[in-house]
């Protein structure tokens, strides 16, 4: 099910910022053809380079993966029913995961549609959105059990969510990077069917301004945020809310804010955990 939108807030586009290779591309799986070097932001973690779409690939209807689905770092955007580009919930995806599924090199261009789907646990490894549309990827397994795993890969231009995480278990983000977006991990506020306990971590992760949050949850349904080698680009005033808490309810209504900052409990980060640069 896909959520309900909270606030949209629109950004002003701005000209994408190119990041250059820190740790090797080799690490990240992108051939020397496949990268652009450019501007470096970070001598620390992950941020890898964003790759070179090696070729382009329209989607008229959802692909559907079970085992392993390798791109190719090929662009795949959105045509025909999948082609509107707009912020309309309840679009269809390009790409719809299986439990147990893996995307790896994939250049989503735009239109993107609603990104990617997974259905239960599954792996997102250098997947790459241009231009995210309603969200470039909404995690929906139902047990407790369930792993979502994105490892390296970028968005941009995400008018609201990155990742909306709408059902049961845990969600890792490491080696990511994300510029110009309104959240980067939305545990799901108002969905018809909650789940408790749902766990985020994000670890070696490169944010730049502009953005609204990192990461938001509900406490009230016992939800967790761990936020480790964050580093924030481009906001000096540290408007990022790095962890925000909501109230979440099962019946549409919009999520009330009951605070932001480490708490110990459900945000679990220090200062020591968030560089900015």
């Amino acid at each position: 099910m896909t959520a309900r939108p909270e606030q949209r807030v629109r950004h002003r586009r701005r000209p994408a910022r190119r990041i250059a290779v820190v740790g090797g591309t080799a690490a990240l799986g992108i051939t020397a053809a496949a990268v652009v070097s450019t501007t470096m932001l970070s001598s620390a973690g992950a941020a890898g380079s964003w790759p070179t779409a090696t070729g382009k690939k329209a989607v008229s209807s959802t692909v559907k993966v079970s085992g392993s689905y390798d791109g190719r770092y090929r662009r795949f955007y959105g045509s025909g029913a999948l082609g509107g580009g707009g912020q309309d919930e309840d679009q269809d995806p390009l790409f719809q995961l299986e439990d147990g599924a893996v995307l790896k090199n994939v250049v989503l261009g735009a239109p993107a549609a609603d990104g990617v789907h997974c259905l239960g646990s599954c792996t997102l490894q250098n997947v790459w959105w241009e231009d995210v549309g309603e969200d470039a990827a909404t995690f929906k397994g139902r047990s407790a059990s369930a792993v979502y795993t994105v490892h390296g890969g970028g968005a941009r231009h995400a008018d609201d969510k990155v990742f909306q995480f709408n059902g049961a278990g845990k969600l890792v983000v490491t080696g990511f990077q994300v510029s110009d977006f309104g959240k980067l991990v939305r545990t799901c506020g108002n969905c018809r069917t909650q789940y408790r306990n749902r766990r985020v971590i994000i670890n070696d992760v490169d944010v730049t301004a502009p953005g609204r949050s990192i990461v938001g949850i509900n406490s009230n349904f016992g939800d967790t945020a761990a936020l480790r080698s964050v580093r924030i680009h481009g906001d000096d005033k540290k408007k990022i809310k790095p962890c925000t808490r909501f109230q979440g309810n099962s019946t549409g209504a919009e999520p009330k804010e009951l605070g932001t900052g480490p708490d110990g409990t459900n945000c679990r980060y220090t200062a020591a955990d968030l560089m900015y640069e």
